[in-house]
């Protein structure tokens, strides 16, 4: 497990960003990030553990992830549990001792622990139709477009996973409060590319509700 104390912030940031270089094409390293340390404050309990066709969220993100595709997949979280789970699958940790404040938090530390990465793919751990085909396709679409961020998106709208080349990292670094990538693609649209998929594939559940509202989908 990477401790937060691990990295003294911003110190470290500048440290880190002096070193990021472009890497060669055939030596480029892909990252997956996973965020998972949110407080699930809307669905009143812990939404990771919350079963959808018989597994819990967090499992079937972590069995979404295509491991032949990535370098390294790393997961952020407050939980015990989640931690556990991800080792099981083989899955560097860091610990986010202060999900209080924002996905912002979490962003960061996952940029800052996958920093030898040409890329990393940001992946929310609510989304329970994510799919390995849809990852694969997403960082074949990046390898093609190596400078741009690629992201999933349906009929126009925009959703997760985003996989963001090593350029962006410090804008990623330098966000603050409840906000993720998404505030770095809107300041960056020319250099966002969209990789089509179905609605059901982009939905987060926040609540119970839009858990059973997809569940009644299938």
């Amino acid at each position: 497990m990477v401790n937060a104390d691990a990295f003294s912030f911003p110190k470290k940031w500048v440290i880190l960003m002096v070193k990021w270089g472009c890497g060669r094409m055939e030596n480029q390293k892909l990252g997956c990030l996973i965020l998972a340390a949110g407080c699930s404050s809307r669905f009143q309990s812990n939404k990771l553990t919350a079963l959808f066709e018989g597994k819990p969220l967090i499992r079937r993100t972590l069995e979404a992830v295509p491991t032949d595709v990535f370098s390294s997949v790393t997961v952020v979280t407050q939980y015990d549990g989640v931690e556990a789970l991800a080792r099981e699958f083989g899955f560097a940790c860091v610990r986010n001792d202060r999900p209080d404040l924002g996905q912002s938090r979490s962003v960061a530390l996952g940029t800052a622990a996958m920093a030898d990465c040409d890329g990393i793919a940001f992946v929310v751990a609510d989304q329970p139709l994510l799919s390995q085909e849809l990852l694969r396709r997403i960082a074949a679409e990046w390898r093609a477009h190596p400078d741009c961020i690629v992201g999933a998106a349906h009929a126009g709208k925009r959703g997760n996973p985003n996989l963001f080349p090593k350029r962006f990292f410090p804008e990623l670094l330098a966000l603050t409060g409840d906000v993720g990538g998404s505030s770095v693609i809107r300041a960056h649209p020319e250099c966002f590319r969209s990789v089509e998929t179905d609605a059901a594939s982009l939905t987060d559940v926040d609540t119970p509700q839009a858990l059973e509202v997809l569940r009644g989908r299938r």
